[in-house]
């Protein structure tokens, strides 16, 4: 996710006044002969020698009529010695804003591409200031809070109790919202995306490697962003519908890797979506199950379950024999692939977590 930069930083930079001390010399004029040629007071010209006066409009004018350098030669070379001084006291800032690092997860943000790789030293941690603010898209610490103070308030978090890691949770929404500027979608229509769902729905009985790309055209072709961030420790979210710029975006992690946790969190959000366009950010967990009391959250777990398993057939499922066939002639009824069939006995009690009929779900991987 990081990107190189081909712009050259060197790592001082004189100012204007050495090379306006080459000329002299090649001229054999002393600061007061420049100074009288000018019109200036000789101190003027002793100061822009030394940097700390800058070459205004007018003086680069004048330069150019005494020495023949162009005037804009003179203001491109006083633009970049002042850039410099500035990325300086920048540098020096930066150094004072390395305790802000230590409550993101740095290590899982290197590994996701997200900073520069290197060990964790005092020294090297100083440079990863600047390339997270930049992830970020703000110009300090400061700045990075106001943003996320004001965003906090949108937040319903599935799990309050564990979804109390801002830093790695906004580094996560971040991670999305970059990979969903990428993406080109449609206008949002709730209607073209409520038809969709039937085949989405059928995507379950595909091959792992083919669900991905499928879904993420079938919600563009619909106005949605679909975008896949692996989960970062500390945030406890399995997926997340949002409203980005005008447009939804829903955000998953694959949490657990489960097929049947995927596809429940995916329809999940797209409820959120169909149903709550109310511009919150909806932080939710699969794991938490029912255990949530939002009316939102309750509505977009009945939706999820309803498209899984159809209402018709849910009585049936509550006294399905707990065997691998009998679960594989439901999930052809139902026409959906037999790990979800699992997780909903499991979700409903009628199977342990830990049954070996666990083995009937499929396990889904981010490609490397």
């Amino acid at each position: 996710m990081t990107e190189t930069t081909l712009a050259y930083t060197p790592r001082e930079v004189s100012p204007p006044g050495e090379t306006l001390r080459d000329l002299m010399e090649e001229r054999d004029w002393k600061q007061r002969e420049l100074a009288h040629r000018l019109g200036r007071p000789v101190q003027a010209v002793n100061e822009i020698m030394a940097g700390k006066k800058e070459i205004t409009e007018d003086t680069a004018l004048e330069l150019e009529r005494v020495l023949e350098v162009p005037a804009q030669f003179w203001l491109a070379r006083e633009a970049q010695y002042r850039e410099y001084l500035a990325r300086r006291r920048s540098n020096e800032a930066l150094r004072e804003h390395v305790p802000w690092l230590d409550q993101f997860p740095l290590k899982a943000l290197q590994s996701a591409g997200v900073l520069p790789e290197g060990r964790l030293t005092a020294g090297f941690k100083q440079e990863l200031v600047e390339p997270l603010l930049r992830f970020f898209g703000v110009a300090s610490p400061a700045g990075w809070q106001a943003h996320y103070d004001q965003m906090q308030p949108q937040f319903r978090r599935a799990r309050p109790q564990r979804q109390t890691d801002v830093a790695a949770i906004t580094a996560w929404l971040r991670m999305g919202e970059l990979q969903a500027q990428r993406l080109h979608t449609a206008e949002y229509s709730a209607t073209r995306l409520q038809a969709a769902v039937p085949a989405m729905r059928a995507l379950t009985l595909q091959p792992a490697e083919a669900i991905g790309p499928a879904l993420v055209r079938q919600c563009a072709d619909a106005g949605v962003a679909l975008v896949f961030v692996p989960a970062l420790p500390g945030t406890h979210v399995s997926g997340v519908a949002r409203f980005l710029n005008g447009k939804p975006l829903i955000q998953l992690s694959l949490l657990g890797k489960w097929n049947d946790g995927f596809w429940f969190s995916f329809f999940h959000e797209l409820a959120h979506v169909l149903k709550h366009p109310m511009r919150a950010i909806y932080l939710d967990d699969a794991a938490a199950g029912d255990t949530v009391e939002s009316p939102e959250e309750q509505e977009a777990n009945r939706f999820a379950t309803d498209v899984l398993v159809p209402r018709a057939l849910q009585p049936k499922l509550a006294t399905l024999p707990l065997e691998a066939g009998a679960i594989e002639a439901f999930a052809r009824e139902a026409g959906v692939h037999p790990g979800i069939v699992v997780g909903q006995l499991q979700h409903r009690g009628h199977l342990p977590w830990g049954d070996g009929l666990t083995r009937l779900k499929a396990r889904y991987e981010f490609a490397r």
